[in-house]
């Protein structure tokens, strides 16, 4: 008997089927199923490690947690990660699998994965009453829709019952819902059982017209309206999120109680910039993605993120004249890089395999390291100890770090280089692996731990420390993050269950909506 599948499908990328899909997972969850989530194929630079030292979509990852459950390789066996406009890495569970153009993937390669995707589906579905598939993007494009593996063939495949979702905030969403239906097939187009508002502000009487038109229109129930949700701070995979994120312009306080400004390098090719929520969400920091020099004038504070493409990377930091800025705050400020952007801050990066590109590229020589892009990628969920009693040359109150490394590079120590912490991946409990660098007394600081700023406890000293270094006073409030995770995923779970069909949406595939205190209750916002 096939696993009842339930699919959220979209008219577009960022519309919130990410987000919606990780609602479900948390409702169906405390409902009382046990459910997974699942995408065939996610193009992201976003990603995690899983505990088995794999990598897949942060979006999974995310939606695993959401479902109380560990994060699987197979809930996202494949994972595209871009290298430049026409070409990408392609990670099969979990590990490289190719370095493709988009040509040589869409049109030649693809239905190589196929079984591997059935395979993956088929052991979670197995072990789980209830799967919440995510498409990609549209299931309407037709220039791929004949090689499209994500969408309504995946759908097909797992038997699942599709719920569209547009976004209104974009504005257009009629039209949206409308045309993407009208390019699919008649038998497409019937796989599709009613569609969902995503992201709706305002006085909900004026759109029911709109939604009772539409409804006749194309046939297929409106199952509810989602409000727009401000602040949510659950991870985001598409970069476009990155302008939602970042503060205000700084401003001419000098105050000591003023907010600690950080500025975190927006590179073309970032990877995992949710490493940067908690700070983003501490009341004592202001935090920009920074594109241009002069957005990092008056900084206490610069960080180098990660990033697909170190070398193509670090030359556009040359290009853009922001490795000035930075090589100037370095003299008398605090940096600090993760992963790439630690390798940039030493004194060479080699990549002779062409893992990103290929060359040679000196480093920015902050730090006393080398780095070479090897073929084999390190993904491991990890934690450990600092190796020194300070941050930015003023005592910390932590003394441990956690994170996950995904990095191809292997860095080396040159001369009297001091290493950052020794940390122990998952796995391998009894091997102990140096990791990162400290250089310019305790200023400029690296890591190749993903997720060090999730660790309230060192997250916390980090922060006092910083602010003690620009002469700041300590913080008076600090999140606790853990926490406040837990309670945006009640309340993303909470709007979604108030104002979508959920009795409707389950009974689609033959499962009882057993939530006996929601089905007693009005939605009001449900058209």
């Amino acid at each position: 008997m096939r696993t009842p599948a339930i699919m959220v499908l979209g008219t577009g990328s960022h519309v919130g089927k990410s987000m919606l899909t990780t609602a479900l997972c948390r409702i169906l969850s405390q409902a009382g199923y046990r459910v997974a989530p699942f995408k065939a194929q996610n193009m992201s630079l976003n990603s995690a490690a899983t505990p088995e030292g794999l990598e897949i979509g942060r979006a999974q990852a995310l939606q695993a947690e959401a479902a109380g459950i560990p994060a699987s390789v197979h809930m996202n066996p494949v994972l595209i990660k871009p290298t430049g406009d026409a070409s990408s890495q392609v990670i099969v569970r979990g590990r490289i699998w190719a370095n493709l153009s988009a040509e040589d993937y869409f049109r030649r390669r693809t239905e190589e994965l196929v079984p591997v995707i059935r395979e993956s589906y088929e052991l979670l579905a197995t072990q789980n009453d209830l799967m919440i598939l995510e498409g990609a993007g549209s299931p309407a494009e037709i220039n791929l829709k004949d090689r499209d593996i994500v969408n309504l063939r995946m759908a097909k495949m797992a038997g699942a019952r599709c719920v569209l979702v547009g976004d209104i905030d974009r504005g257009g969403v009629f039209a949206s819902l409308l045309g993407t239906l009208e390019l699919l097939d008649p038998a497409e187009r019937d796989q599709i059982d009613g569609f969902i508002i995503n992201k709706f502000r305002g006085d909900i009487s004026l759109l029911l017209p709109g939604v009772r038109a539409i409804e006749q229109r194309i046939s297929k129930p409106c199952l509810g309206v989602v409000p727009f949700l401000h602040g949510l701070t659950l991870d985001e995979e598409d970069s476009v999120s990155i302008e939602q994120r970042t503060s205000s312009m700084w401003t001419e306080d000098t105050s000591p109680h003023r907010p600690l400004r950080i500025a975190i390098i927006c590179f073309p090719s970032i990877a995992n910039f949710t490493d940067f929520d908690p700070l983003l969400a501490e009341p004592s920091v202001k935090v920009r993605f920074c594109r241009t020099a002069e957005e990092m004038e008056r900084v206490d504070a610069i960080i180098l993120p990660g990033t697909k493409q170190t070398i193509a990377d670090l030359r556009w930091m040359r290009v853009s004249g922001m490795d000035h800025a930075l090589l100037s705050h370095a003299d008398r400020g605090a940096v600090f890089g993760i992963c790439g952007g630690m390798q940039m801050l030493g004194s060479i990066i080699e990549d002779p395999y062409a893992v990103e590109g290929g060359g040679r590229q000196q480093g920015l020589g902050l730090l006393p390291i080398r780095t070479v892009m090897a073929q084999e990628k390190t993904t491991r969920e990890a934690e450990g100890d600092l190796l020194h009693p300070q941050l930015f040359g003023q005592p910390i109150a932590a003394s441990t770090v956690r994170g996950y490394e995904i990095h191809v590079g292997q860095t080396e120590y040159l001369g009297a280089a001091e290493a950052f912490a020794c940390i122990r991946r998952t796995g391998s409990p009894d091997e102990v692996v140096l990791d990162g660098c400290v250089g310019r007394q305790g200023r400029v600081i690296g890591t190749y731990l993903h997720g060090i700023f999730h660790h309230d406890e060192f997250r916390h000293a980090f922060l006092a420390s910083l602010r003690i270094s620009c002469g700041l006073q300590q913080p008076t409030t600090f999140v606790q993050w853990r926490q406040l995770r837990e309670q945006q995923f009640d309340r993303l779970a909470d709007a979604v269950s108030t104002s979508v069909d959920m009795r409707t949406m389950l009974s689609w595939v033959g499962l009882p909506w057993p939530a006996a205190r929601r089905q007693e209750e009005p939605c009001a916002s449900r058209p």
